[in-house]
């Protein structure tokens, strides 16, 4: 079995006042660039969108804290969406606090038993082959919210899902398109004119002023999900049979590999920029500490995040104290500026994701 140790062990050792302002800069930049993805990812995973920032807040820190990466960001991400989705859907949110938990059981046996080496050898057509149905299904599930249309619920499998879109058209809302397509064009054409602002908060800060004073007729954050939580998330104790945990089984560990994989995908990312070796044992580790706190306080599940951890690095991170201050920002975030968060626009999420 591998030894425990986190990367924040060897960082401390020659650690300077220069980097920490390094790092704190860097970790309040990637919580500004966390926040619309994790409010979007969340409800795109059939949560509400705290969940995401609960994410951001438990996670980020856990596997930061413990994790085999010096700059790895944990959060909600794309690659969980659908299974996420799926246990929702089937198993409410006590199924996902159970399949979050036995998820980070094997992800901490996988690192233990030195399993993250073997992810390597996984099919790149594999790989391509669930990127790409994650793909497909996070844009069909932003169908409803771009065209605004009137469908109370929209099934999960992608089958049955699609004659329910077709049979609603007729109800879409112009309003809610154009919002919509003017936030693709801020997403597409502010890179090109500077690429410093995360262009996902730029739609927000941009169309959600927009939509509230001109009164554009389109579903809000608020009108959807009412008043969001201003507080830190607590533990919720969820009872479930051995025959649900048994069902969940199967889907703890495809959650668990989903997780492996981009978090390890995440950590090899920022090695290249970085020129440095992460201990993808030590990230399982990690990874599985991080979702067991997370089904423990009703997170979404976390992995590493690509375009969170690179944006780490662009901008100055280096050692894990950059992701746990990504975390308290998140956490300011969520105690005093939540209410605003009421006031986004549906479309313009739909939009950025």
């Amino acid at each position: 079995m591998g030894q425990f140790q986190p990367k924040i062990v060897e960082c401390m050792k020659h650690y300077s006042k220069n980097q920490l302002v390094k790092d704190i800069f860097a970790g309040i930049l990637v919580a500004v660039i966390a926040f619309p993805l994790s409010v979007a990812l969340a409800i795109s995973s059939g949560l509400s969108p705290e969940k995401g920032l609960y994410s951001a807040i438990i996670g980020g820190f856990f596997v930061s804290l413990f994790g085999g990466s010096k700059v790895n960001i944990g959060g909600i991400t794309a690659a969980t969406v659908m299974t996420v989705f799926t246990i929702v859907d089937e198993y409410g949110l006590a199924g996902l606090a159970a399949a979050s938990i036995m998820a980070g059981v094997i992800l901490i046996l996988m690192g233990l038993f030195r399993l993250g080496g073997l992810l390597k050898y996984i099919p790149r057509t594999i790989t391509l082959g669930f990127t790409a149905a994650i793909g497909v299904g996070i844009f069909t599930n932003q169908i409803k919210g771009f065209f605004g249309l009137q469908i109370e619920t929209v099934p999960v499998k992608f089958l049955e899902k699609m004659p329910v879109l077709f049979g609603a058209a007729s109800t879409f809302r112009p309003a809610a398109v154009l919002v919509g397509t003017a936030s693709i064009v801020i997403l597409l054409v502010l890179p090109k004119i500077n690429d410093k602002i995360p262009n996902s908060l730029a739609a927000i800060l941009i169309m959600t002023p927009v939509v509230t004073i001109f009164k554009i007729p389109v579903s809000t954050i608020h009108s959807v999900y009412g008043d969001l939580p201003t507080h830190f998330p607590y533990p919720e104790i969820h009872m479930l049979s051995l025959e649900t945990l048994v069902d969940l089984l199967p889907l703890s560990v495809t959650l668990a590999i989903l997780i492996a994989i981009v978090s390890l995908l995440a950590c090899s990312v920022t090695d290249g920029l970085m020129g440095e070796k992460h201990n993808s044992n030590q990230e399982l580790i990690a990874e599985g500490i991080a979702n067991i706190f997370c089904g423990i306080f009703g997170a979404a599940p976390v992995a590493g995040a690509v375009a969170r951890a690179s944006n780490n690095v662009k901008n100055g991170g280096r050692t894990p104290i950059a992701g746990m201050v990504h975390s308290v920002v998140v956490t300011l975030i969520l105690l005093f500026l939540m209410p605003l968060a009421g006031y986004i626009p549906m479309p313009v999420l739909s939009a950025v994701l």
